[in-house]
C-alpha cells in the first residue's frame, strides 16, 4: 500500500508561502487548498457586487473599503479562508497597510462569497461555521445555481439567514439603503 503524505503548514508558514505562481490558496486544518480560478459569470458577479458596493460605502460617506478576494481572514488557528470580497472598516485599511502578507486577524464588517458549482459545501457549511466563529457580522452567500442571495447576519453567536430570490430586493444590515434584486445580479 502506498501511502501518500500531505505537508500540514502552521500559519506562519501559510503567510510566507510562495509556489513562484501566481495561485492563491486558502489553509484549512493546516493544508494548502487551491483556489480555483473564476468563471466569467462568477467574475461578472463578482465585478458588479464590487462596484455597488463601493458605490454603498460613498453615498454612506465611510473610509471603508472593498477588497475583492486579495484579503485574506484567519478564521481559527490553522484556518485561513479568502472572500469572494469583503469589507474592511477604516482602522483595517490602515492595518493592512503593515502586513507583509494581508491576511486579517479581525473580523472583517461583511464576507461575500459566491459559490462555485459542485463545491457549494465550502460556503454553505463550513465558511458559513468559521464566519461565525469568526464573528464577522453579516455573510452573503449568492448562488448562481440556485439563483438566489443568502444574507446571513450574526446574532448571538449564530447566523440567522434570509434568502432573496427573483424580484426581491437584498437587504443588508450594513447598507440599510441598497437597492438591488436578485434578478440584477443574476442578469449581468
Amino acid at each position: 500500500m502506498v501511502q501518500i503524505l500531505t505537508k500540514t503548514y502552521s500559519f506562519e508558514e501559510y503567510l510566507n508561502y510562495d509556489d513562484g505562481t501566481d495561485n492563491k490558496y486558502e489553509l484549512v486544518n493546516g493544508e494548502l487548498k487551491l483556489i480555483p480560478t473564476a468563471s466569467g459569470f462568477h467574475v461578472l458577479i463578482l465585478h458588479l457586487i464590487f462596484n455597488i458596493l463601493e458605490q454603498e460605502i460613498d453615498k454612506l460617506k465611510q473610509q471603508w473599503k472593498v477588497m475583492p478576494g486579495t484579503v485574506g481572514v484567519r478564521t481559527s488557528k490553522n484556518k485561513s479562508r479568502i472572500p469572494d470580497l469583503i469589507i474592511l472598516s477604516e482602522s483595517q485599511c490602515q492595518d493592512i497597510r503593515e502586513m507583509s502578507t494581508a491576511v486579517l486577524e479581525s473580523p472583517p464588517m461583511l464576507a461575500v462569497e459566491i459559490v462555485s458549482p459542485g463545491n457549494s459545501d465550502d460556503d454553505y457549511r463550513y465558511k458559513r461555521s468559521e464566519y461565525a466563529v469568526r464573528e464577522i457580522p453579516e455573510y452573503w452567500i449568492i448562488d448562481p445555481e440556485a439563483k438566489k442571495v443568502s444574507v446571513l447576519l450574526l446574532v448571538s453567536g449564530f447566523y440567522e439567514v434570509t434568502e432573496f430570490t427573483e424580484e426581491q430586493d437584498i437587504k443588508s444590515l450594513l447598507f440599510p439603503d441598497l437597492k438591488l434584486t436578485v434578478k440584477q445580479v443574476f442578469d449581468i
